[in-house]
């Protein structure tokens, strides 16, 4: 309950975890059914990186201060379009100042007829991502723990979504609830695209937790993971990660595109490195 984002937002995970969140609205808009986003962590919405906070840690300059500066393949480009774009809307008069958290970049990203539940523990998050969407018919937020979602709130009622999981990883084991969640969340809506977030740091029981997805036996569950420093002199986050059940087929292709430009961009030393692989292909 003491997990502030402002201190991390617009970092390097931020920036992969939005890329690919806004990749997977993108594609789900191909067809005119609506969908649905769940957001099961979904923090204050929208952050003024003058506050403070964020100015202590400059955390954003290196994620998306050193993204939007720089000189970007222009492949690469086209596939971060719909993510930078909705962070240059946001700072009209020029310059870096606010920085939309997921469930803003989702509500930006969305048509007409699709809908975002984003939920909230924290009593003054949740207070401000509601004044954040107050008025907002297709945005319902509601002051709960994100976990309990990945159960009463599937299936959504379009029967369509993307369900994202990005715990602030405060509490012991949050690596074993993401498996345990996921598992629950897939036996309710086993068609849902879900995108389940993770830090990478020294210690971090990595391959154990893949291990322990895998014996799910989910298919079709990526593995995207970005690495931008070496882990042998901080006990900081080195890395992010990110597991995507169902993803769109075109997703694969699109990170092997955009984790090598997003590694010589982001990357704080020479050891950077990323990869992309299945941890379950399609049964």
């Amino acid at each position: 309950m003491n997990y502030r984002h402002i201190y991390h937002a617009g970092n390097f995970a931020d920036v992969l975890k939005h890329a690919v969140l806004a990749r997977l609205i993108v594609y789900l808009q191909q067809k005119d059914k609506a969908f649905r986003i769940i957001d099961t962590h979904a923090g204050i919405g929208l952050y003024d990186l003058s506050f403070e906070e964020a100015q202590k840690t400059g955390e954003w300059l290196g994620g998306i201060g050193a993204l939007m500066k720089a000189e970007i393949s222009p492949a690469a480009r086209e596939l971060l379009a719909p993510y930078l774009d909705a962070v240059t809307a946001l700072n009209p008069d020029g310059g870096l100042k606010y920085y939309p958290g997921s469930p803003k970049l989702a509500r930006m990203l969305m048509r007409s007829q699709d809908r975002l539940s984003a939920l909230e523990l924290h009593p003054d998050d949740a207070r401000a991502l509601a004044r954040l969407f107050e008025g907002d018919f297709q945005v319902r937020v509601t002051e709960l723990d994100g976990w309990l979602a990945l159960g009463a709130h599937l299936p959504p009622k379009e029967k369509r979504g993307i369900v994202l999981v990005d715990p602030p990883f405060e509490e012991p084991d949050e690596y074993g609830r993401l498996v345990d969640g996921l598992a629950r969340a897939a036996r309710r809506f086993a068609t849902g695209t879900y995108c389940l977030w993770y830090p990478i740091k020294k210690g971090a029981p990595v391959a154990e937790f893949h291990e322990r997805l895998q014996a799910l036996e989910i298919p079709k569950m990526l593995c995207a993971e970005l690495m931008v420093k070496s882990d042998r002199e901080t006990t900081g986050l080195t890395g992010t990660g990110l597991i995507i059940v169902n993803p769109p087929f075109t997703l694969k292709e699109e990170l092997h595109v955009l984790l090598p430009e997003l590694k010589r961009v982001l990357a704080q030393d020479r050891f950077a490195s990323q990869r992309c692989f299945w941890l379950r292909a399609e049964a």
